[in-house]
């Protein structure tokens, strides 16, 4: 499905008072807003990364200078502040052939378990997609889930 220029609005909008937030809490730390520090909110924020290492790639493309020390200070200070919680992000990155048991488990509102290989996360994922209109031919490549802090009834 691809996205409107009103979805796009609104997406550019929310990042940047997330931004906004997380740059008023970390001054309030005492922390300046660097241009390092800037360049790596904006990857955080914008983009879907799993690990430490792959934000670090994107950020040294964009300024050589950013090494990996500051990557992990800067994700611990964004834990710190309640910005991000890595606890929380979960990742499948293999697809169809992963024989992986109990890559993902679903609890229903009746208090009942679901428990999916890697494999049928992904095929529910895909053909769900599908059906739904988001995709046509492409292939899901990762997916990630990150649940809600709040208790959502």
């Amino acid at each position: 499905m691809k996205r409107d220029a009103k979805t796009e609005s609104m997406n550019y909008h929310r990042t940047k008072m997330q931004k906004e937030l997380v740059q008023q809490q970390l001054r309030e730390r005492g922390c300046r807003i660097t241009k390092q520090r800037q360049i790596l909110l904006d990857i955080i924020l914008q983009e879907e990364c799993a690990s430490c290492k792959e934000i670090y790639y994107k950020a040294a493309a964009k300024d050589h200078s950013i090494g990996t020390a500051t990557v992990y200070r800067m994700i611990n200070l964004l834990e710190e502040i309640g910005a991000i919680s890595r606890k929380n992000m979960y990742r499948i990155s293999c697809g169809m052939e992963c024989d992986k048991e109990n890559a993902c488990i679903i609890e229903l509102e009746d208090g009942s378990v679901c428990a999916l290989s890697a494999a049928e996360w992904y095929r529910v994922i895909s053909e769900g997609m599908k059906s739904c209109g988001y995709i046509q031919d492409q292939k899901v490549r990762n997916v990630s889930v990150q649940p809600c802090e709040r208790a959502c009834d």
